[in-house]
């Protein structure tokens, strides 16, 4: 058995967690960190860019937002779904974060040099210039897994202020003496039992997204057949379950959703070159959907899930695929500008490795056999969309007329879309200060819990209009949820003396 003592204990060492260790080492606490991985930062390291609202990136770009403002916008969004305190104590703190992180080393590139975005790419023009990417490597392009730099920085903070940080020693419960924290029980590498004492614990375990059971318990979706999320190692429910067994309150669970393909990493480009206002259609064969708001993915995520058995088809014929390799896309987006330049590639690595999502069809007949899609009903699309096309004008759904490409030209390429996620976001009750809450919203003295196990600021879907929101508030709420834990120990000690 091996006995710690620390003024602060963090369980996992993803973005929360680290925001929160060095925010209560650097205001003078003796912090342990315990992590089940054999490396910091989580989900974080695939990730680009936190929000920040009040910048100085932002005012030299002439973006003079305010809090406020992005409150205000946030809260209509979510329909008031959320604790309207912590949303406006949040945004208040971004903005200090990044000059925050910037001390300790980490560069960004904000994305705030384009201020018009044309009306037809919708959701693309609604969304604020908010995000702040961390700067890549020199000669290298903004990308997913930049931020994995951000990361390695405050890792790297945190032990220099002399932290405690624990690899592959999980947390496994939280200790609780007359109501209140007192420790953790946790795991060493060779299994050996750690009890670690503190009168603050903070739960940063970044949610449910690679445990099914729960996702489907908490959200309703069946991972591998109505949702194709991202599964990050070891993020199983373990902050949540600490929390509810400490006598947290539940708050409602969603998934942070998209819509991506299954395996979509193995076939990257591929889904990239089909993310494009062409014909989409679900199983029934009729457009759900005005093809250009596909660039919101957590509503385009929606309509899909609303879709009969969960999913749908983006379809382009031999002509539109000709156009898009001489033109390039319409929308840019993660996979890059250059999706059709290797288009050819990745749908020879698709067919040679049988990969049951992707079709190539030398007719309408062809397409319907192979992919599901009822033929009825899509004959009846094909003729009302084509007839939009030739009529320049989309009576069906709305779509900007410069999207209408018929689908008339053998062959017909198909690529079935699911909703995906990148993870899950809520399921902690906390108040404002990141306090856990019981049922009767009573405050659980000295436990805290941060990033997205709290994040329950979302409503039901997330604002794609404010980017950057989920690492923003794993940042935030970590230095947040240390900053006020630091305000309790001093009244602790205070009652000692």
């Amino acid at each position: 058995m091996i006995t710690l003592e620390a003024d602060v204990i963090v369980c996992a060492a993803g973005l929360s967690g680290l925001a929160a260790s060095v925010a209560a080492a650097e205001l003078g606490a003796e912090v342990i960190t315990f992590e089940k991985n054999n490396t910091t930062g989580g989900a974080a390291n695939m990730g680009i860019s936190p929000l920040a609202v009040g910048s100085r990136q932002q005012r030299m770009a002439g973006y003079n937002y305010t809090p406020e403002e992005i409150f205000e916008k946030h809260m209509h969004y979510v329909h008031w779904k959320a604790d309207a305190r912590l949303v406006m104590e949040y945004y208040k703190k971004t903005a200090s974060t990044i000059e925050w992180l910037e001390n300790m080393g980490v560069n960004f590139v904000f994305e705030g040099n384009t201020k018009y975005t044309p009306v037809r790419m919708k959701h693309f023009a609604s969304a604020e210039q908010v995000r702040h990417p961390v700067a890549p490597a020199p000669g290298q392009k903004v990308a997913p897994r930049v931020a994995s730099t951000m990361c390695k920085k405050m890792t790297e903070r945190f032990q220099e202020l002399g932290g405690d940080l624990r690899l592959e020693s999980p947390a496994t419960n939280v200790i609780m003496e007359d109501g209140r924290v007192i420790g953790v029980k946790a795991k060493a590498p060779d299994g050996e039992d750690i009890t670690a004492y503190a009168d603050v614990v903070i739960l940063a375990c970044g949610g449910f997204g690679d445990n099914p059971k729960l996702i489907t318990e908490r959200t309703g979706f069946e991972w591998g057949k109505d949702l194709y999320s991202f599964r990050i190692p070891g993020n199983v429910g373990d902050g949540l379950r600490m929390a509810w067994e400490a006598g947290a309150g539940k708050e409602p669970s969603i998934m942070e959703l998209m819509y991506q393909i299954p395996d979509n990493l193995n076939h990257f480009a591929l889904e990239g070159a089909f993310r494009q206002p062409i014909l989409w259609v679900n199983k029934l064969g009729r457009r759900f959907i005005p093809e250009d708001v596909i660039g919101n993915t957590g509503i385009t995520g929606n309509a899909i899930a609303y879709q009969p058995w969960g999913t749908c088809f983006a379809i382009m014929d031999a002509d539109t695929l000709a156009y898009y390799k001489a033109r390039g896309v319409d929308f840019p987006g993660v996979q890059g500008e250059d999706v059709f330049d290797q288009f050819d590639e990745a749908a020879k690595q698709a067919k040679a490795e049988g990969y049951e999502f992707y079709f190539e069809c030398d007719s309408v007949d062809d397409l319907c056999e192979k992919t599901g899609i009822d033929k009825e009903g899509f004959l009846e699309t094909l003729e009302e969309y084509n007839a939009c096309c030739e009529n320049h004008k989309d009576d069906i759904m709305g779509k900007d007329p410069s999207f209408l490409r018929p689908v008339k030209t053998p062959k017909f390429y198909v690529l079935q879309q699911f909703p995906g996620a990148y993870g899950t976001l809520g399921g902690v009750r906390t108040d404002y200060k990141m306090r856990c809450l019981t049922e009767d919203y009573k405050v659980i003295p000295g436990l805290y819990s941060v990033g997205t196990d709290a994040m329950n600021i979302c409503g039901d879907t997330y604002p794609f209009i404010l980017p950057g929101n989920t690492m923003a508030f794993c940042l935030n709420s970590g230095r947040m949820a240390s900053e006020n834990a630091i305000e309790y120990l001093n009244k602790l000690d205070a009652e000692y003396e």
